[in-house]
């Protein structure tokens, strides 16, 4: 299976996110392009485009960014709530389709700013049962014609989305990730989504979830194309291993002294996945030989929790032992942003795609 490697760009209100260095224009459309234009020169498929009210709105400039680029293929991520199935299967397709098939979903169900925008959240098992009919409905809008639906959550009748996703090959619309590690969130990727994200866990954590997946998709009874994985991880890479652990033992220093790049995450403690990865930390400062779990001690969340650490080559070694596991779509970064796509595309890529 090809290898996908994307990056992350920050669209962000605030400057200095996770230690980013712009400030000035830190969100303006030229800076933003100029990373993905580099992300293009530098090797990369594409990025993660985050979302969350109270932020730039991510399709917005999904759409800006992929009117500015030929290669680049924007992660798009989006809210079911934020958006009704119908419209955004119709707004993605129209992007999928002058962009000439470049468009990528992640769907996220966490938590949101919800009522901001008129949004209401139930229980666990309303909201995962939510985003399950959102993907099966925007699946069918994107296949299908004249699609009638009737479901707790949402609802079409005789409904046709024109124009329709890029058909190539073994691949019929924008494919759709999702994230999520409680029990409803496995459920609703085992059965519908495309690509299952994971945070960065040890190797011991991602083989037993893939393991569990691959057996929820058989037993719900999956009627799609299997199911992938990817990772979405810190990579902080330097020339050698001894400056690779002497800056991020730095950063954790700055980190620690309320002066990090990460600023403390208020949710960081109710999602069952972030919870999997603040826990690490009672196992060990660094798990895998370079998974360094202490930046979740001081604020980290996210991808921003653990960090694959080292030279181009320890970094590539450890993503290789993932991949051997099954993964096949990777989302990294580090900051400040654009230097390094720069540095982590001209040294690590090459190494994961066997060019050197």
């Amino acid at each position: 299976m090809a290898l996908e490697l994307l990056w992350y760009i920050p669209n962000q209100v605030q400057p200095g996110h996770r230690g980013d260095d712009v400030v000035d224009g830190h969100n303006s459309l030229e800076t933003l392009t100029s990373q993905a234009l580099a992300l293009e020169e530098h090797g990369w498929d594409g990025a993660l485009i985050g979302t969350g009210w109270g932020r730039p709105d991510t399709f917005t400039v999904a759409t800006a960014l992929t009117a500015r680029t030929t290669t680049f293929r924007p992660l798009i991520a989006i809210r079911p709530g934020y958006w009704r199935p119908p419209n955004f299967a119709s707004a993605s397709a129209t992007l999928d389709h002058l962009s000439g098939g470049r468009v990528l979903v992640n769907i996220v169900s966490g938590k949101d700013d919800l009522a901001a925008y008129g949004d209401s959240e139930g229980d666990q098992a309303h909201r995962y049962g939510r985003t399950k009919e959102f993907l099966r409905l925007v699946r069918r809008l994107w296949t299908e014609e004249d699609v009638t639906f009737e479901g707790e959550h949402f609802r079409v009748s005789g409904s046709t989305v024109l124009p329709r996703p890029v058909v190539r090959g073994a691949r019929r619309h924008p494919r759709l990730y999702f994230g999520g590690a409680s029990d409803a969130a496995e459920r609703v990727a085992a059965t519908e989504a495309d690509v299952q994200l994971f945070w960065g866990e040890p190797l011991d954590g991602v083989a037993e979830r893939i393991d569990r997946l691959r057996t929820l998709s058989a037993k719900l009874g999956r009627e799609h194309a299997p199911l992938e994985f990817g990772l979405r991880i810190t990579t902080l890479v330097r020339d050698t291993t001894e400056q690779a652990w002497a800056d991020a033992e730095a950063k954790v220093a700055r980190m620690a002294a309320g002066a990090g790049p990460v600023p403390f995450d208020p949710n960081r403690f109710t999602a069952v996945g972030q919870r999997r990865l603040l826990d690490l930390a009672a196992r060990g400062e660094v798990l895998d030989e370079n998974l360094y779990t202490t930046p979740g001690r001081f604020g980290g969340g996210g991808a921003a929790t653990t960090w694959l650490v080292g030279s181009a080559e320890d970094v590539a070694r450890s993503l290789r032992r993932y991949r051997a596991l099954g993964i096949t779509h990777f989302v990294l970064s580090d900051t400040p942003y654009l230097p390094e796509i720069e540095r982590q595309g001209s040294h690590l890529l090459p190494l994961l795609r066997g060019n050197s």
